[in-house]
């Protein structure tokens, strides 16, 4: 059930700066925040450890290598 909240003008303000787009929702923005502090699930701490390790393998190209290969 939606609820409403009342919010200082100051906190409207920092929610306005912290939109990716206009029209997105000020609850799309606090869930952006509150996702934003919540620890990476088992998934995501593997994924990020087999990148790292693809990396230091010198299994990854850089961004100029492959605009180079794409001829951009």
């Amino acid at each position: 059930m939606p609820t409403s909240i009342q919010i200082t003008e100051d906190l409207q303000k920092e929610l306005v700066k912290r939109k990716f787009h206009n029209k997105e929702t000020y609850e799309e923005v606090i869930w952006d925040m509150i996702e934003d502090s919540q620890e990476l699930s088992d998934q995501a701490k593997k994924e990020i450890a087999l990148a790292r390790a693809e990396i230091e393998a010198g299994k990854s190209r850089t961004l100029a290598e492959v605009k180079k290969e794409l001829d951009l």
